[in-house]
């Protein structure tokens, strides 16, 4: 692993990790979709490929993986709990389920590779990810593509209640993708396509909302409270090279004041984005990013295997 390019201001610098996760003699992944770091400091990429969910320790050595391909046909979000137990969204087959660390599953929400009808509000058609209340242990699953909705749940996965729908008025979405909780409970929305984050009470009353922002795809809100977002940028080959719009990752305080915002362009070289799609943090302070660069790159029109899905950035 080597570290020279620098990204980022102030607080919020770090040196990109190149070449940082080693897979095992035979593994690929198509794209790494999904990151999260355990409470043991483990980092587990859920990812599009035969080995559903790897795992390595911060310095990128892998150590196990599992998983059934045909259980998780497309990973999309993972989420740990305080208690090391984890969520696994996959938006193709339309299911939360909820793991211990080796991949023992505790309960599964939703019919396996079972939609619930398009926009019809209830739960899942294709969700994307889940946020845990820090205060209370129930959670909220984004759902997703094919529904315009956040579902809350207790601890034990009861629906306790759901609210959203399609729209760009507060409290409508138009793909609800990621979700994070803030150490007072309140409910941070990643709403891709209305160009925004919103901001939820934990009973879904809607507090305010972010913009100046473009495609915001990936959330993540670290133990200081700071709020990560990672934007997608262009959507469309017209406008793939316009500048200003990403992809990056920006930060946050929790009063919407942005601190930073790095990433160098467009492209694979060190520093440099293609399509940001979760953010996870190690005890150290470093960032994990999941990229969905395969699949964004078919969406601009180009297929190119083996494009890097994974970055590491080191905290200066």
């Amino acid at each position: 692993m080597t570290t020279a390019t620098k990204i980022g201001t102030g607080e919020f610098t770090y040196e990109v990790a190149t070449d940082w996760e080693a897979l095992p003699p035979g593994y690929s992944w198509q794209e790494a979709a999904a990151v999260a770091v355990s409470p043991k400091d483990e980092v587990y990429v859920f990812n599009r490929s035969d080995y559903p969910v790897i795992v390595f320790d911060t310095n990128g050595r892998y150590l196990r993986d599992w998983g059934d391909p045909a259980m998780y046909p497309r990973a999309h979000g993972i989420t740990f709990a305080p208690d090391g137990t984890l969520f696994l969204i996959d938006d193709d087959d339309h299911t939360v389920r909820k793991c211990t660390p080796d991949g023992k599953v505790i309960f599964t929400l939703g019919t396996p590779g079972v939609p619930t009808g398009y926009m019809s509000g209830e739960p899942f058609h294709r969700p994307t990810d889940v946020a845990i209340d820090p205060k209370t242990g129930d959670f909220y699953v984004a759902d997703g593509y094919g529904n315009s909705r956040v579902h809350k749940y207790s601890p034990d996965g009861k629906l306790l209640f759901s609210w959203g729908e399609p729209g760009v008025d507060p409290g409508q979405f138009n793909i609800t993708h990621n979700i994070a909780t803030d150490a007072d409970g309140y409910v941070y929305v990643a709403d891709r396509e209305n160009h925004r984050v919103q901001i939820f009470d934990s009973n879904g009353n809607f507090e305010t909302q972010w913009k100046n922002m473009h495609r915001p795809c990936a959330i993540y809100i670290s133990d200081d409270q700071h709020v990560f977002v990672g934007d997608l940028g262009a959507g469309m080959n017209v406008n793939r090279n316009m500048p200003n719009i990403g992809p990056w990752i920006s930060v946050y305080n929790r009063s919407g004041e942005r601190l930073a915002r790095f990433g160098d362009g467009f492209g694979e070289e060190p520093g440099q984005f293609i399509a940001p799609h979760d953010i996870s943090m190690d005890s150290q302070g470093n960032l994990y990013i999941g990229e969905v660069s395969w699949t964004n790159l078919k969406n601009l029109g180009e297929i190119k295997d083996g494009v890097r899905s994974l970055q590491k950035l080191v905290k200066v």
